[in-house]
């Protein structure tokens, strides 16, 4: 596929607000590593900023542990430091500064937290990827996807798809352009569905097969990467189908070179990302 136009053009006066600032919705206690992994994997796509929101009593730990080009944003947490249901109007009063969204990657479980996603998939008028869980947190409540308040990306593995459409995995395994297909018109949403040959439907029909990619992918990380690539592309003002289509094969292409500078067995997620440029 050719670049997309967007990401051929930086005119010699550009500045980092011309490509778009991403808000990385993600992290817990136990799981902060996703929340840098998707931040930095952002930037590396192309966006010219990218700010990560954090539970209050994270943000020393994470400043510590991201990329210095990344900024965070504290906010209302649980008992258990995750995201309180309250944060999300908070972050809606200022969503005007931000070009698009990713949530989902090492949220928790936590049901306050849990509420604090579908408040943000529903009311948010950005472009969103909705990764992780951020999509656990959408099972038995699709309903939200249909009244969202903008265009919305699915990037589920088989086992949150099998949780999000009530199907068990061997079913989902045995037609995954069929399911991806029909599970796009339902939600009305793009429909990455990761594993072996990545598929991307829309909810006009159209399929995607990714061909890109290989087996030393499964790695701890490596869907939070793919979840800020994505991001970081429709920043820029890239379409949500194709931020999905190129996002997914540009991942597999890193995860390529990173497996021919290393090898399969020994890639994590942060070979991806230096692989990106």
């Amino acid at each position: 596929m050719p670049l997309p136009a967007l990401s051929l053009r930086r005119k010699s006066n550009s500045h980092k607000n011309d490509f778009g600032h991403v808000l990385v919705v993600a992290g817990s206690p136990n799981m902060l590593g996703a929340a840098c992994l998707t931040s930095l994997a952002a930037m590396r796509s192309g966006a010219g900023l990218v700010t990560a929101a954090i539970p209050k009593a994270l943000n020393l730990t994470l400043q510590k542990k991201i990329s210095h080009v990344v900024m965070t944003l504290c906010l209302p947490q649980t008992k258990q430091m995750t995201f309180s249901v309250s944060a999300a109007t908070i972050l809606l009063r200022s969503i005007h500064k931000f070009s698009s969204v990713a949530i989902g990657p090492g949220l928790s479980l936590n049901p306050s937290t849990a509420l604090f996603a579908q408040h943000l998939i529903k009311a948010c008028p950005l472009p969103m990827v909705v990764d992780a869980d951020a999509l656990n947190a959408l099972e038995g409540k699709t309903d939200i996807l249909l009244n969202a308040n903008g265009p919305r990306i699915l990037t589920p593995h088989p086992g949150e798809m099998a949780r999000l459409i009530a199907l068990d995995r061997t079913s989902i395994e045995k037609d995954r352009s069929g399911i991806a297909r029909d599970s796009s018109r339902k939600f009305n949403c793009i429909l990455v569905l990761k594993g072996h040959r990545t598929v991307v439907a829309s909810p006009d029909g159209k399929l995607y097969i990714n061909k890109t990619g290989n087996p030393g992918m499964a790695t701890a990380g490596s869907g939070d990467v793919l979840t800020g690539m994505i991001a970081g592309l429709l920043a820029q003002g890239v379409k949500p189908l194709e931020a999905a289509r190129y996002g997914v094969k540009w991942h597999g292409e890193a995860g390529d070179r990173a497996a021919k500078r290393a090898s399969q067995s020994s890639m994590i997620a942060e070979d991806i990302i230096h692989a990106i440029r």
